[in-house]
């Protein structure tokens, strides 16, 4: 049997979330980031968020926001938001998960968006799990706009501070939220 937790605030999700990603996404030493930019430290995400307490955490917040910005669709860049948009759908936004490819498929369906059929007027929250200079979303951002649809809002897991925020607020006028920030996961990093 499954034992039932009672609901927790945004607050508490929030500093579970931090926890979670201090503890199990946080890698110190030499990296290659998707940008081909050198960093001394990594917060893959994915490391946390694909465990019981940050699938729940980070699926509670996102939700929120998706409610928030009455978004009928969420999803990004695939990889770095399928488990985000999955984890959204599992804390109980009213929505469809997507996908968006790197390229079009060139077989099957040729779809470069997956998941169920988006209609014109969707409204899609758009989520990445950690925005350094903001390519991938800003990728994701001109893929569902080719497509016609309307981006409501931008959400990341933790935003490294590095212009990426900067980026996508000129690529879109729809809000741009961080849900942590390096600050918070890694305050004694050295390029502080």
């Amino acid at each position: 049997m499954v034992e039932v937790q009672p609901p927790i605030t945004p607050e508490e999700a929030r500093a579970r979330l931090i926890a979670a990603l201090r503890e199990h996404a946080l890698v110190i030493g030499e990296v290659t980031l998707t940008s081909g930019a050198k960093a001394q430290y990594l917060v893959d995400v994915k490391r946390a968020i694909l465990l019981r307490e940050g699938f729940l955490t980070c699926g509670e917040l996102v939700a929120e926001q998706a409610r928030a910005l009455d978004a009928t669709a969420v999803g990004g860049m695939t990889m770095g938001a399928d488990p985000i948009a999955c984890a959204a759908l599992a804390a109980g936004a009213d929505v469809k998960g997507f996908f968006v490819r790197k390229e079009q498929k060139q077989h099957g369906l040729s779809r470069r968006i997956e998941g169920p059929l988006l209609a014109p007027d969707e409204r899609l929250l758009i989520v990445e799990d950690v925005v350094t200079t903001g390519g991938s979303t800003i990728r994701a951002i001109d893929a569902v706009r080719a497509e016609g649809h309307e981006i409501v809002g931008v959400v990341t897991v933790c935003d490294r501070l590095a212009g990426g925020a900067e980026a996508i607020r000129a690529a879109t006028d729809a809000p741009y939220v961080a849900l942590t920030t390096i600050d918070e996961i890694y305050p004694e990093r050295p390029d502080r």
